[in-house]
């Protein structure tokens, strides 16, 4: 069985169908890349497997288990990590506590020990030496990657990103993507709704384009951006191209 196994995902938000039957697997380690426009449902499927959204209809199978009848939403949120578009971090703590708290309430980890991995984990993204420092301080991309070294301390089997750079100055997206470059190349199966084509290009095992609600195509990535077989893929990556 699949890691992750969508089937049929239907999602309506009033009269707009926003995901209309998507379905697609990812394996244990593998790096699946959604692209397509925006208002596609590439982000509402993100938040539908993270339980932030309920899906009208459809399956969405986790870990072998039925995620949208689970018993225990924190446990599984727990599993699964996630970072979003404007970072979420708690404005009112430091970044080592940002790190450090959410071990200790869901994990129940002591305090020397959250502290320890949280070192581990800034220093992984390049912000140990942060680690004092008030979030609110923080530039757009150092506040990403501490957003990404908070959801790796909940020991996550899998993570999601929603456009982790969208909300970025130029000059800091490249810091952001070589930290999940780094974490794809540790064999960590992640779900990435991004952009960045040349990214999505180098760092996915499978490209997933999405078009109105549909998936219209999914290969590797050669497949995808050297031998489209849609019309709307072509038209999405010529589009792209132009910039």
């Amino acid at each position: 069985m699949a890691f992750v196994e969508i089937k049929d995902i239907h999602k309506s938000f009033g009269a707009l169908e926003v995901l209309k039957g998507v379905s697609f697997n990812v394996d244990e380690g593998e790096v699946v890349t959604l692209i397509g426009k925006s208002g596609s449902g590439k982000s509402t499927l993100l938040r539908c497997i993270n339980l932030l959204e309920e899906p009208d209809s459809g399956s969405i199978t986790v870990f072998n288990e039925d995620v949208l009848h689970t018993k225990n939403v924190n446990a599984y949120r727990a599993k699964v990590g996630m970072c979003f578009q404007q970072f979420n971090l708690f404005s009112n703590m430091n970044v080592l506590n940002n790190c450090v708290k959410p071990q200790m309430k869901v994990l129940h980890t002591d305090r020397k020990a959250a502290e320890e991995k949280a070192y581990r984990l800034l220093d992984q993204v390049g912000m140990k030496q942060f680690a004092n420092a008030d979030v609110r301080t923080l530039s757009g991309g150092q506040k990403q990657r501490v957003a990404i070294a908070r959801a790796l301390c909940m020991d996550p089997k899998l993570m999601l990103f929603d456009e982790p750079t969208s909300a970025l100055d130029p000059e800091m997206v490249g810091e952001v993507l070589n930290v999940m470059k780094q974490l794809a190349s540790s064999g960590l199966t992640m779900i990435i709704v991004t952009h960045e084509m040349s990214f999505a290009k180098d760092v996915s095992d499978r490209i997933v384009f999405m078009d109105q609600g549909r998936i219209e195509e999914e290969g590797t990535p050669d497949q995808l951006f050297n031998h489209p077989q849609s019309a709307r893929t072509r038209e999405f990556l010529a589009a792209f191209s132009a910039r």
